[in-house]
C-alpha cells in the first residue's frame, strides 16, 4: 500500500489527523491493533476544552456532540469541614468567557469513525505484529499483519498516535529520548453510575478523607471518583461502601442520589513526558509522548493540539516543501505540553491528601483552596488553564 502519511493508533489523536489531513487534501492510512468495537466502547474522560470544541464543529464531527453533549460554564470547588463545607463557584465563562463541554472520548471516536469511513480514508482494525522500517530516511515503511497477511504501508511520514503502550515512542533511537516520569501515591477509583449527578456542574472536593470528583455523563449518568490507593483492590469496595464514602466526601453540601454502578475500576496517576517527540520522519502524538493525571482534564485535548500542530506543518510540507514546521514540531508541542503538566500537578497536588502529610500542609491547602475561591486573579489562573489556554 502507498500513501503519503501513515498514522499508527485510531484513538482520537490519529483520528483528527487524519480528518485534518484529509481537509487539506492530504491521504493517509490508519491502522489500530484494538477492534472498532473496542475502541468505540472503551470509556475514558470526555472533558473537552472551548477551543476542541470549536475545532470538532470546524471539522465536521460536532453534531451530535452539540446535541449532546453538556456544556458547562465552570466548575465548583468543595472544601473545609461542617458548616464551613460549602461549594465555591468557579465561573469560567465570566472569568474568561470559556466553558467546557462534557462528552464521552467514546463518542468522538464514534463519530471520527462514522465520517472517515463514509469519506474513504482507510482504517485498518485488529492489525498486529507492527513494525516500523527506514524513520529516518525519506522512505519509511510500516509493516503489519491484517487478517492473517503480512502488510506493508509505503509512505513519506508516520504519525505514532498509538498510546503509552504503542510501539512508536521505542523506535527512537534509546540515545536520543529522554524521559521526565512522576507516580503519584494514590489512585483514583472511578465507577460509571444510572444516577443523576448531584449538581450541573462538576464538584472537586477536598476533604480529611481524601479527594473526590462528582462529573456526569448525561442528565442521569454520573461520574465519580474517590482518592484511593494505587493498588487498591476493587473487591474490597462494594457498592455500599463506594456510596457512603462518596457522601461523607461530599459533606453534605449536595443530595446524592444512589443508582446502579455499572462499570467501578482504580486508576493509577502518573505524569509523563518522553522527548524529543519526533525523529527522521516519525512524528510522536497524544499519550505515546504524554500523559498527564486526570485532575486537568487535558489528556484528550493535549492529542488535538498536538495533531492540529502536526497537520499544519505536513499541509505545509505537502504545498511547497517547507520543513520547517516538521522540524520544530516537537519544541512546539512541548510548550503547551508542559503547560499542561504544570497545571494537572497543580491541581492535583492543591486537591488531594498525601501520605505522610503534616497538620502543616493541610492547613496549606486548605489556605491554597480559599485563596483560589475568594481571589479573582487566582481563579482566572484556574479558569484560564482548566478551559483551555490559547491557541494560535
Amino acid at each position: 500500500m502507498r500513501t503519503q502519511v501513515g498514522i499508527i493508533g485510531a484513538g482520537p489523536a490519529g483520528l483528527m489527523l487524519a480528518r485534518l489531513l484529509k481537509l487539506s487534501g492530504i491521504d493517509s492510512i490508519v491502522i489500530e491493533n484494538r477492534s472498532r468495537e473496542y475502541c468505540e466502547n472503551r470509556v475514558r474522560a470526555g472533558l473537552i476544552e472551548q477551543w476542541a470544541r470549536d475545532l470538532l464543529i470546524e471539522v465536521g464531527v460536532g453534531a451530535r456532540m452539540q446535541r449532546e453533549g453538556m456544556y458547562h460554564e465552570g466548575i465548583k470547588l468543595q472544601f473545609g469541614d461542617g458548616k464551613n463545607g460549602a461549594l465555591h463557584p468557579i465561573s469560567f465563562k465570566k472569568l474568561v468567557g470559556k466553558g467546557t463541554t462534557v462528552y464521552g472520548q467514546q463518542e468522538v471516536v464514534k463519530d471520527f469513525n462514522a465520517l472517515l469511513l463514509k469519506e474513504g480514508t482507510p482504517i485498518l482494525f485488529e492489525v498486529s505484529d507492527v513494525s516500523l522500517e527506514g524513520v529516518d530516511n525519506k522512505h519509511p515503511k510500516i509493516k503489519f499483519k491484517h487478517e492473517g497477511q503480512a502488510q506493508e504501508i509505503d509512505c513519506d511520514l508516520i504519525a505514532g498516535c498509538d498510546g503509552f503502550h504503542g510501539i512508536c515512542r521505542p523506535s527512537l533511537p534509546q540515545n536520543l529520548l529522554k524521559v521526565f516520569d512522576r507516580e503519584y501515591p494514590f489512585g483514583w477509583l472511578g465507577i460509571l453510575s444510572e444516577s443523576p449527578p448531584p449538581d450541573h456542574e462538576l464538584i472537586y472536593s477536598y476533604t480529611e478523607r481524601g479527594f473526590a470528583l462528582y462529573a456526569m455523563r448525561s442528565p442521569n449518568i454520573s461520574r465519580l471518583y474517590l482518592q484511593c490507593a494505587p493498588d487498591e483492590d476493587i473487591a474490597n469496595w462494594p457498592d455500599d461502601r463506594i456510596w457512603e464514602e462518596l457522601t461523607l466526601r461530599l459533606a453534605g453540601t449536595r443530595k446524592l442520589e444512589r443508582g446502579k454502578i455499572v462499570q467501578k475500576g482504580v486508576t493509577p496517576m502518573r505524569s509523563f513526558v518522553a522527548e524529543p517527540m519526533q525523529y527522521g520522519r516519525l512524528f510522536l502524538a497524544g499519550d505515546s509522548a504524554h500523559i498527564v493525571p486526570p485532575t486537568g482534564a487535558k489528556g484528550m485535548n493535549l492529542a488535538f493540539a498536538d495533531v492540529r500542530k502536526l497537520a499544519r506543518a505536513m499541509a505545509a510540507y505537502y504545498k511547497s516543501g517547507n520543513e520547517e514546521g516538521l522540524a520544530s514540531y516537537s519544541d512546539t508541542v512541548l510548550s503547551r505540553v508542559w503547560k499542561a503538566q504544570r497545571f494537572s500537578w497543580w491541581m492535583t497536588q492543591l486537591l488531594h491528601r498525601f501520605p505522610q502529610e503534616t497538620a502543616f500542609d493541610h492547613r496549606r491547602q486548605l489556605a491554597e483552596l480559599d485563596y483560589v475561591a475568594t481571589s479573582e486573579a487566582a481563579a482566572t489562573t484556574l479558569a484560564e488553564n482548566y478551559a483551555g489556554l490559547p491557541m494560535d
